[in-house]
């Protein structure tokens, strides 16, 4: 099991530079279309999270933790949900405004 954390280490420092170049990238499209950072840094925060929480859980089941890896994967959804809260509130708070009557 120490082998493949010293692996998965490895490749994922390899793909730094590559992950980096793609989140500028990311960010130089959004500030061309004009869309607010509070967005984009949300979902970016929200896919690091969900390849970490992968990660952790995949490692975990290779380890013949199914139980933790599910509850890995959990949690991952559980901080998700938490990042993405500001975004809703805003969200249906523009919906409440769009309707007649309000």
């Amino acid at each position: 099991m120490l082998f493949v954390l010293f692996t998965c280490s490895i490749l994922l420092y390899q793909f730094a530079d590559e992950m980096a170049k793609l989140i500028a990238a990311v960010r130089k499209m959004a500030a061309y279309a004009g869309v607010e950072a509070l967005y984009i840094e949300t979902v970016l925060k929200a896919v690091g999270v969900a390849f970490i929480s992968e990660f952790i859980a995949n490692i975990a089941k290779d380890a013949g933790q199914q139980a933790l890896a599910a509850k890995m994967e959990i949690a991952g959804k559980i901080i998700i949900m938490a990042l993405i809260l500001p975004i809703l509130t805003i969200l249906i708070e523009t919906v409440l405004n769009m309707l007649p009557g309000r």
